[in-house]
């Protein structure tokens, strides 16, 4: 085997670079259908494209591409397919925000025009965000991307809206919805925001008709006032039963409303009458449409009054907000008015305040798609983790309502619906009508989370066709394997696309969904750019690396908990890569020694308690990483490789190796390069999650590598019968007693390289025998002369007291016996403490009844070792 130097330092910047071109250059991620090989699939979550890089997006794509590359190391046909979405609202702003600065309006184009202007936009800077993915290192199958606008899937997208409208589920109705009045747009519930603002509380008088007596109103609002029609009161509120029947007059409009009853007000709240405003409120409308209500509209489009609007016609809401007060003051139906906080609805995208607003709008009936979607993921067909979210799945599509599918806009799928421009006959195929002069087509565009739900088969070539039969890819990749997104859209998205899979594939469309962490800074606030909190992700990688970026935001990310992040948390990552880096950097320069000067020996390598400990750990890690891998506890799997690395591997095996080459030169080469082979596992190990340094490492432990990778080589296997607990029993107890010989020096100022003696006294024959073969090591790790005895020693010492032994430090300089004794009256009193909290804790009735079994018998076992380690100090103190 021929070897390489590495470098002193890895070069992230060019390292990365070399790799991204490598990968992406000869297609290594390309994916075929196989029918002959297992698969596995995943499709990204589209990102917009509008959109930039944040740390959200790093952590999500890693979680992806660890899985990916996992299974294609574990012998899959790995399809990750990439893509953007359209990103109606979010793009069409972007672009009128460029037109703004012309002096000109999308009116001033006209719709053709302006939606041509919108895809020069998206050749010339949309889909940013994949380039940035790039540096991420994402293993995609770039071959494969898609966008939600590109003709397969628009077709794909008229397919299902003419189905289901000819099935029934799709039907154009009046409702309340968002209304953004900047973009004149309905907008769903995931692209409004709440904001808390500061407001004012009105108190209007309502006179009672043919009476002196009135209902007091409480309103934020008091230009809705002009669509009330009606008043409300609670039927069990005794202040009004004497009301029943009756009307109010309506100020300033001076019409007869009615009192009606109803359950939904609460009569401890304000006055306990509630002005109805069915255009112009969701609870309203509904409470209308049980005492058949009129709906009264007072807004236009564009947030000002109507015809509706009396002398205020015409008035933008505030303006006449104004005056409508003014006009209430001068008539005598004001009141008072309060100072009021309260959270408002504002537009993401515009910023402009949401008016509920009564509308023509198209609809899906989703009551009836949703029930085979529940069953689903009740026969754990479909799995969430962390499992948690089921309960909330659950509970949405139980009370689903009916989806609001049309936005007014003109960049999207326009909707396939034509209006004969004579006889109102209207048109609905995937094709125009073939007389196209005599029909007008509707002139909304669909939510972009329509043409989103149909993305696990879409991309693939789905045509609800006879093709379907024949679409390899189809056949082959769908359902996927696994979809890795944020929790806020279950609804917005992950039901919607187990709704439509199951209609028009009849089967699920993935198998395991898995809700990431939302990434907050070290206070526990959400990153956003208003709070200056959000580090720019290009920035952290061309300051820490890609890959340290990588480790750490996976090593943070517990399953089912936030991360909290500090750009300071990324030299984690940085740092683990600069152990590993040096680790193979040093066994290559010792096997360069070894070979060079060393001789070549016959026979097989005799496996020591070091090298069978090292073995057993690394099986046990890779038994552990499969474990947590197939557990989606991703932050687990990379504490459990930065553990092995760190401590194990590099802190003492590393330690250890040098010791015996030294001791046994006739075995040298042997043992460098064992070691070599169980550093390129670990290579292997780590690659899903640090791919850039994997694959720069693995090329340079070897030659003859070139237009090869290290995606391809196989993951590391466990050997189950490697695995031996009681060696790395035995060993643990090296480890212990090292480091509490070299902690004693320190806390003594003694020098580590300064020769000490040390007896060791074994707390039974067990003990004693776990340290056989260990003797020679401990000496050479901590430069002592080793001394083990079975009964007390009768010199001037410092001792520690570990579970299963005393350890007693000899020198020329230690502090007189009363230090000694107060060094031990310190300790007992630590020891005390700390059994008096775990005390609590085994006494805590909630603590045993939430905590696992394994963290109750971890607590007691923590018990029984401190009142050991409290006796054996009491024994030497002589209490």
């Amino acid at each position: 085997m021929t070897t390489t130097t590495i470098p002193a330092k890895y070069d992230f910047r060019k390292s990365e670079e070399k790799w991204q071109k490598y990968w992406e250059g000869n297609k290594i991620y390309e994916s075929k259908a196989d029918f002959s090989k297992k698969k596995y699939s995943v499709v990204i979550p589209p990102p917009n494209i509008t959109g930039m890089l944040h740390i959200g997006h790093i952590l999500n794509n890693t979680i992806q591409d660890i899985y990916c590359r996992w299974k294609r190391m574990s012998g899959y046909e790995v399809c990750w397919v990439p893509g953007m979405d359209h990103a109606g609202i979010a793009t069409q702003i972007k672009v009128e925000q460029e037109l703004k600065k012309e002096g000109k309006t999308k009116y001033d184009l006209g719709r053709d025009k302006f939606v041509k202007m919108i895809w020069d936009w998206k050749e010339k800077y949309g889909g940013i965000i994949l380039h940035q993915l790039r540096r991420l290192g994402a293993s995609v199958d770039w071959s494969k991307e898609r966008f939600t606008l590109d003709e397969g899937l628009s077709k794909a997208v008229r397919e299902v809206f003419v189905d289901l409208y000819k099935k029934g589920y799709i039907y154009k109705g009046k409702r309340i919805i968002n209304w953004d009045s900047i973009t004149q747009t309905a907008l769903s519930d995931d692209e409004i925001s709440y904001r808390e603002q500061k407001d004012k509380l009105y108190y209007i008088r309502y006179p009672v008709e043919n009476s002196s007596e009135s209902l007091i109103i409480a309103t934020t609002r008091p230009e809705t006032m002009l669509g009330d029609t009606a008043v409300a009161v609670n039927s069990e509120d005794a202040r009004y039963k004497h009301l029943k029947g009756t009307n109010v007059i309506l100020p300033l409009v001076n019409k007869k409303i009615p009192v009606i009853y109803d359950s939904y007000v609460d009569i401890t709240f304000g006055t306990g009458a509630l002005k109805i405003t069915p255009a112009h409120d969701i609870n309203d409308f509904e409470v209308g449409q049980r005492h058949n209500l009129e709906t009264v509209n007072i807004l236009t489009k564009d947030g000002k009054l109507n015809e509706n609007g009396l002398e205020f016609s015409g008035q933008p809401v505030n303006e006449a907000r104004r005056n409508i007060l003014k006009k209430l003051k001068d008539s005598g139906y004001y009141i008072k008015e309060e100072d009021y906080t309260h959270n408002v609805a504002v537009s993401e995208r515009s910023g402009g305040i949401i008016e509920p607003f009564l509308s023509d709008q198209w609809f899906v009936s989703m009551k009836k798609l949703a029930e085979p979607a529940i069953e689903v993921v009740k026969e754990g067909k479909v799995r969430f983790h962390p499992d948690r979210w089921t309960k909330t799945y659950f509970h949405w599509l139980e009370n689903v309502k009916d989806w609001c599918i049309s936005r007014q806009l003109w960049w999207g799928h326009q909707i396939p619906i034509w209006y004969h421009k004579q006889s109102g006959e209207i048109y609905c195929e995937t094709k125009p009508p073939e007389d196209i002069d005599n029909w007008e087509q509707d002139p909304d565009v669909l939510d972009t989370w329509f043409s989103s739900w149909l993305w696990p088969f879409s991309v693939f070539g789905w045509e609800n066709s006879e093709k379907d039969r024949n679409n390899d890819l189809l056949k082959y990749y769908y359902p996927t394997d696994f979809l890795s997104t944020a929790p806020e859209i279950i609804f917005l998205w992950v039901a919607r696309m187990i709704i439509s899979g199951l209609e028009y594939i009849n089967d699920i469309p993935f198998r395991d969904v898995y809700f990431h962490s939302t990434v907050r800074d070290a206070k526990g606030r959400k990153m956003s750019k208003s709070l200056g909190n959000s580090p720019d992700p290009l920035d952290l990688m061309n300051n820490y690396g890609t890959d340290a970026l990588r480790f750490t935001i996976v090593y943070l990310a517990p399953l089912g908990s936030d991360v909290l992040f500090d750009e300071k948390n990324t030299e984690i990552g940085r740092n683990f890569i600069t152990k590993l880096w040096n680790a193979g950097r040093f066994l290559m320069m010792y096997k360069e020694k070894i070979y060079k000067n060393g001789k070549n020996t016959d026979g097989e390598l005799i496996l020591d308690i070091t090298e069978k400990w090292i073995d057993s750990r690394f099986n046990e890690t890779i038994s552990n990483i499969e474990y947590y891998l197939n557990s989606y506890r991703l932050n687990d799997y990379t504490k459990t490789i930065y553990n092995f690395v760190w401590s194990d591997f590099c802190d003492w095996y590393i330690e250890l190796l040098k010791i015996k080459i030294s001791a046994h030169p006739e075995q040298a080469k042997k043992l460098i390069d064992r070691a070599l082979n169980k550093y390129q596992e670990i290579i292997k190990m780590l690659h899903p999650v640090i791919p850039f340094s994997t694959e720069e490492i693995w090329h340079l432990l070897e030659q003859g590598r070139d237009g090869k990778s290290i995606s391809f080589e196989t993951f590391p296997r466990i050997s189950g019968e490697k695995i031996d607990t009681i060696i790395e029993e035995k060993f643990e107890n090296l480890k212990e007693i090292v480091t509490t010989i070299r902690n004693l020096k320190s806390e003594n100022d003694i020098p580590q390289k300064t020769e000490c003696k040390i007896y060791l006294i074994p707390s039974d024959k067990a003990s004693e025998n776990n340290l056989e073969g260990f003797g020679d090591t401990i000496e050479t790790l901590c430069r002592i002369k080793l001394h083990i005895k079975s009964e007390d020693v009768n010199e001037k010492y410092i001792s520690k007291v570990l579970n299963n032994y005393q350890i007693h430090l000899h020198t020329n300089d230690l502090p007189a016996d009363e230090s000694r004794i107060d060094i031990h009256k310190k300790e007992l009193e630590n020891l005390e403490k700390y059994l008096n909290t775990l005390d609590r804790k085994l006494g805590n009735k909630n603590f045993l009844e939430k905590a696992t079994k394994e963290v109750i018998a971890k607590e007691k076992q923590k018990h029984i070792e401190t009142v050991r380690k409290i006796e054996k100090l009491k024994n030497l103190i002589g209490l």
